[in-house]
């Protein structure tokens, strides 16, 4: 299974233009769109879950186009939007079993043993008589990650799914996308959080303000940042004038001040050691000096 994604243009009758001419091939396995907030990233995604239809450009999955066959489309999809919400009367179980039938599950036994399996990966079991409304933040949004899931849908779309979650759900959300990855199936996880990508993708895309300025493995971007990630060890008179010359990525209290972890294609006025690159630098480094994708 495949996505291809042409010359992709969206502009709002404003005027804004959301997404710059994206040209984009994602292929089976985790797929990662990293980007700030305001990127195009859930303009895009809201494109690919066909809730929303480009200016310009052409998707397709496989030998479907987006625009002339959008119910087979959805017929593969499961999606988690940003803005996920629950129906108020629904308990946890009847909210997931109600979305597990539009899924297609029709065979009741077959629709309740999935519905409790996925409850269970999700650590939501023994909240399943609550009512879905009345969740915590975290709990929610780990219902929305089930109801994404069930179904068995060839391609996943999930849009800032750690969001609310503490580090251990974290964990947990990211163990159950690379558990799915034995399928043939597409998961696309969008994100401001470099670390859900890192820990999960094996593939990766970087927007800024509309514009694809990177699509690659994650390696190859910290590649990128190698020689170009410093920490300088800083007293706390010098804090100020670092933040002003250079990206600080950390700021770690040290016994004489602070130990400041910095991105930079050179130090100037400052010592600083060269330390090896994560995917955080990279992605700061990418975004703050504007490299050629």
């Amino acid at each position: 299974m495949k996505i291809t994604i042409q010359s992709l243009n969206k502009q709002y009758k404003n005027g804004f233009s959301a997404l710059k001419n994206i040209n984009l091939e994602i292929n089976e396995g985790l797929f990662g769109l990293l980007g700030p907030n305001g990127a195009g990233k859930t303009t895009f995604m809201r494109i690919l879950v066909t809730l929303m239809k480009p200016s310009s450009g052409i998707v397709q999955v496989d030998d479907f186009d987006l625009m002339r066959h959008r119910r087979q489309i959805r017929s593969m999809l499961g999606y988690l939007p940003q803005d996920f919400s629950v129906f108020s009367k629904l308990s946890t179980w009847e909210f997931l079993d109600y979305t597990a039938a539009l899924a297609g599950l029709t065979n009741g036994r077959e629709r309740k043993r999935a519905v409790d399996e996925m409850l269970e990966k999700v650590g939501l079991y023994d909240a399943r008589d609550r009512q879905a409304n009345k969740l915590s933040g975290g709990m929610k949004r780990r219902l929305g990650i089930a109801q994404a899931l069930i179904g068995h849908p060839k391609i996943v779309v999930v849009d800032e799914p750690t969001t609310g979650l503490d580090p251990e759900e974290r964990i947990r959300f990211r163990n159950l996308l690379s558990d799915m990855t034995h399928r043939e199936i597409i998961i696309i996880l969008s994100t401001h959080i470099v670390s859900d990508i890192s820990s999960t993708c094996n593939t990766m895309a970087l927007l800024n303000k509309g514009e694809l300025i990177y699509n690659d493995a994650p390696e190859k971007l910290i590649a990128e940042a190698r020689g170009h990630v410093f920490q300088i060890n800083a007293l706390d008179s010098d804090l100020d004038t670092i933040k002003e010359k250079y990206p600080v990525i950390a700021t770690i209290p040290s016994a004489d001040g602070w130990e400041v972890q910095v991105v930079a294609d050179g130090l100037h006025d400052f010592h600083g050691t060269e330390i090896e690159p994560n995917l955080e630098h990279a992605y700061v480094y990418r975004m703050e000096y504007g490299l050629d994708n």
